[in-house]
């Protein structure tokens, strides 16, 4: 069982100020990621910032225009950094405020800071511009990029006292990130396409005629485009159904939380499902009322009671 440590309600004036600053960098670039997390509890919500901002360094790092080996050794100081806050050297008065944030939250909160390594290695493989030809090989990249950040969001939300089966808790959010990140890279293919990026695993690709790319707003002629986005879409549906098994087992706040990030993501593949041609010609999104009624809907409880349900039946 993980359970969390709640941060003291009166903290220094330096600490507040480098949770504001990653709080504001949170809700500036991760929309969805900041609807969910709204509905945790203030420490909790801090800490998930404080991650967050963290994690947006390194991928702005990686999404960036600099040259790859001035890329990798940037991320090599992130590494460094990163393991300062592991041994507890980061002063409150520190000059960076996404070190003394996470610092903070790794104090407070039992966040397993090997997913941040990971994600650098997820990232450096962007730079070297890694392809991947089965889903297995796509499987260590997403776990790297997703995974991970779902197994350090569980640190911060802790799992319900005497919660069944709470042992595979992190291989849950393990898996629900395997899912976000696979439904991420659906909606941004033309997008990854014209960075010179293909996430989706080449036999895929050779199996529905799409080997040839996608760099305009057409799928490859004689492909079977849509088979493909129908394919991926069904992968990604297991992986939900399997890492919603979590739910069950946070508090009702946190998994709120994760129901609204996760609804938000399957809702999103559902458009894409029944619109595949549509992510060729920008990014997918939702309206701002259906977030907030994903929202209402996790709160409610509703999705982690229907998962309880269907596993106890599964049991019986």
């Amino acid at each position: 069982m993980i359970r969390t440590v709640e941060a003291p309600p009166h903290m220094s004036a330096p600490v507040l100020a480098a949770y504001s600053y990653c709080e504001a960098i949170t809700g500036q670039q991760a929309r969805n990621f900041a609807y969910g997390i709204r509905l945790l509890p203030t420490p909790k919500r801090r800490a998930m910032s404080a991650l967050y901002a963290f994690s947006r360094r390194v991928d702005d790092i990686g999404d960036g225009t600099l040259a790859p080996d001035v890329k990798a050794a940037r991320l090599e100081d992130t590494r460094a950094l990163l393991a300062r806050v592991r041994d507890r050297s980061v002063d409150e008065d520190d000059t960076d405020p996404v070190a003394v944030a996470l610092s903070h939250t790794a104090d407070h909160f039992p966040v397993p800071l090997d997913g941040l390594d990971e994600l650098i290695d997820g990232v450096l493989m962007d730079v070297r511009g890694e392809t991947y030809e089965t889903w297995d090989d796509l499987k260590v990249y997403c776990r790297c990029v997703a995974g991970a950040i779902g197994r350090l969001s569980l640190g911060v939300f802790g799992t319900e006292p005497g919660a069944r089966g709470a042992e595979r808790a992190p291989e849950y959010a393990d898996t629900l990130g395997l899912a976000l990140q696979l439904t991420n890279i659906l909606r941004d293919v033309r997008e990854d396409a014209e960075d010179g990026r293909t996430y989706l695993p080449a036999d895929d690709l050779a199996k529905f005629g799409c080997s040839a790319g996608f760099d305009g707003e057409y799928p490859p002629a004689g492909s079977d485009f849509a088979g493909l986005v129908h394919f991926e879409v069904r992968r990604a549906r297991a992986l939900f159904a399997e890492g919603y098994r979590l739910l069950p087992m946070l508090d009702r706040r946190s998994g709120a939380c994760v129901a609204a990030m996760a609804g938000i993501y399957r809702r999103l593949l559902d458009r894409i499902e029944r619109e595949p041609e549509a992510v060729l010609r920008g990014r997918v999104s939702l309206p701002g009322r259906e977030k907030a009624y994903v929202a209402v809907r996790g709160l409610s409880g509703l999705d982690a009671r229907h998962v309880s349900r269907r596993t106890i039946r599964r049991r019986a």
